[in-house]
């Protein structure tokens, strides 16, 4: 009888685990996110999981911190800028931020807001996150004139307008939506304080 060759053993690393939980916790949440679940989806087998983590607990908290580290990192690119092309930076987070293009990166987020509204720890890291993100977008309006109040208010406005417009389904509300989206944008970028010019 001649021998089979066996097909090899896929090996994850750590990295690949929580990638792939980071899906599961995009589409099904943090209940969804099972180890028995993820290794069948992964195609491994469980008992490879615990070559990387001591369990998953241990899986979700590398989730989180994989979470953290990527968005600081997104949000310092993204709010970084030349000295007098603030304005224009202001108007491009609102654009990436708020276009569909992101939507698995708002339903990655979503679900871990979710999270956070249950577990101490995602919570502290949630909060973090958010810190960065606000201090970032505050200084873009900082360094366009803006007085430290008005800053505050127009970067929070900014953050709740993308956050909340991913959660609308608004296609039948207006018949331009892309005026409605620029207008959106003038509101929050351009206060009576900093009279730029809007970039072209």
């Amino acid at each position: 009888m001649e021998n089979i060759a066996k097909k090899p053993r896929v090996q994850l690393d750590r990295d690949a685990w929580i990638a792939g939980a980071t899906e599961v916790l995009a589409e099904e949440g943090i209940a969804g996110l099972r180890v028995e679940v993820l290794a069948k989806r992964l195609k491994v087998t469980k008992g490879s999981f615990y070559w990387h983590f001591s369990d998953r607990r241990d899986l979700l908290m590398g989730v989180l911190h994989h979470w953290k580290e990527g968005r600081i990192r997104d949000i310092r690119k993204q709010t970084r800028t030349q000295p007098g092309r603030e304005l224009e930076q202001i108007y491009h987070v609102i654009d990436v931020y708020g276009a569909s293009r992101s939507r698995r990166g708002m339903m990655i987020e979503l679900a871990v807001r979710d999270w956070a509204r249950r577990d101490a720890q995602a919570a502290a890291i949630v909060a973090e996150v958010d810190d960065v993100r606000l201090r970032c977008g505050r200084e873009l309006f900082l360094a366009c004139g803006v007085p430290m109040e008005e800053a505050s208010s127009r970067c929070m406005l900014l953050y709740a307008y993308v956050f909340g417009v991913s959660l609308m389904i608004y296609d039948r509300f207006d018949s331009d939506i892309a005026r409605l989206k620029r207008d959106i944008a003038d509101l929050i970028a351009r206060s009576g304080t900093a009279r730029m010019a809007a970039p072209g």
